[in-house]
């Protein structure tokens, strides 16, 4: 049996951290469908509408969103022959008063000059020329064999109305990693700095997402609405035997409601709890990890409980856990730490944690378990 005793969870934090830093919201890796690509899409909805945006901006964001989405979705057959590292990707980050929408996918390299040139025109248009030109395309329809894939482009571009910012990484002789990055124009005026600092952040990321084999990463708040998008979302993508997938369903609904219901919010007046959800496949396993912020009064108690749930065996377990249900001084199933326990017997292994101190009154708390993919 695999051991992920030694993994240093650590990581969960330094990426959070990351990721709050520049405000990195939501990252999908992995296959895009039709579900994946419509809840990713209500996730962020949901999310611009509780930041009180425009409906204006909110519609520009969608809509270049559904291109990009698009784009991944055509070219994801081009990666079949690729590593596995090499799914698609989906970023959305708000970075002082400026969302970035940056997309991956695999591009053939027998594509990749032409692709550039399709980008360097773009960019050189102004909106003018660049309405004409998409119209020239249009009626040509010869532009792309992927079904309005250059269409498309041409349109993100118009609609933000900024360049398109994008790179290309070698993935080997046949294939390429194609990053694309749009940031639309929220105001008038509004001046789009020429570098392309965030997207190499992103890359960056990305790579060592790559290395973790990380499938989803969701970094924001954490509530009852962003939890059932999430878990549409992370349906779809667990594979193996009905047994199993109802397993890591249940762990993954325990441990989001883990954050809901015992996060620490160190954010006034906000929507919910700040939190980090993030799962990944190793070894053959699920690895499903969570980390929010906790009281550090809290921190004794619950390393207490953890570590003595760790230590007992399967029949101890089970006794353990109908005497916790039955206790009828405790009435709140927070103090009794069923959710913990049913974590335990549920995923066959013993639960790995860490506490990362924030300041004096907060630390944030990572908890992982793990299941056999079968």
């Amino acid at each position: 049996m695999a051991d992920f005793s030694n993994v240093d969870l650590n990581f969960a934090y330094l990426l959070f951290d990351g990721m709050q830093k520049d405000n990195l919201g939501y990252i999908y890796r992995g296959h895009f469908d039709q579900n994946i690509t419509d809840n990713i899409l209500l996730l962020t909805e949901s999310n611009l509408e509780k930041e009180e945006q425009s409906s204006k901006v909110r519609k520009r964001i969608y809509s270049i969103m559904v291109e990009g989405l698009q784009n991944i979705t055509r070219h994801q057959e081009d990666s079949e022959e690729a590593s596995h590292e090499y799914f698609g990707i989906f970023v959305i980050q708000k970075k002082e008063d400026k969302y970035y929408i940056t997309t991956g996918n695999v591009a053939d390299n027998a594509n990749i000059d032409t692709l550039k040139r399709l980008l360097e025109k773009i960019n050189s248009l102004e909106k003018d020329a660049l309405k004409d030109y998409y119209k020239e395309v249009l009626e040509e329809g010869s532009l792309s064999n992927k079904g309005g894939a250059g269409l498309g482009l041409i349109d993100m571009a118009r609609k933000s109305g900024n360049k398109l910012i994008y790179d290309f990484v070698d993935v080997n002789e046949k294939y390429s990693y194609f990053y694309l990055q749009t940031v639309p124009t929220l105001t008038e005026g509004e001046s789009l700095d020429d570098s392309n600092e965030a997207l190499k952040n992103i890359m960056g990321i990305h790579k060592v997402l790559n290395e973790a084999s990380v499938r989803l990463i969701f970094n924001g708040l954490f509530n009852q609405e962003s939890l059932l998008n999430l878990l549409a979302t992370i349906k779809g993508q667990i594979t193996g035997s009905e047994s199993v997938k109802n397993k890591v369903f249940y762990l993954i609904v325990e441990m989001l409601q883990n954050i809901i219901k015992h996060g620490t919010n160190i954010v006034p007046d906000s929507s919910g709890n700040p939190g980090l959800f993030l799962i990944g496949e190793k070894e053959g396993h699920y690895i499903i990890t969570t980390g929010n912020y906790i009281l550090n009064t809290k921190i004794e108690k619950l390393r207490t409980k953890i570590d003595c749930i760790n230590e007992l065996n399967e029949e101890e377990l089970d006794k353990y856990y109908i005497k916790s249900l039955f206790n009828f001084e405790i009435d709140d199933s927070k103090e009794s730490g069923l959710g913990i326990i049913d974590l335990r017997i549920k995923s066959g292994n013993k639960l790995h944690y860490t506490f990362h101190e924030v300041n004096n009154a907060v630390s944030f708390y990572t908890l992982q378990t793990y299941i056999l993919i079968k």
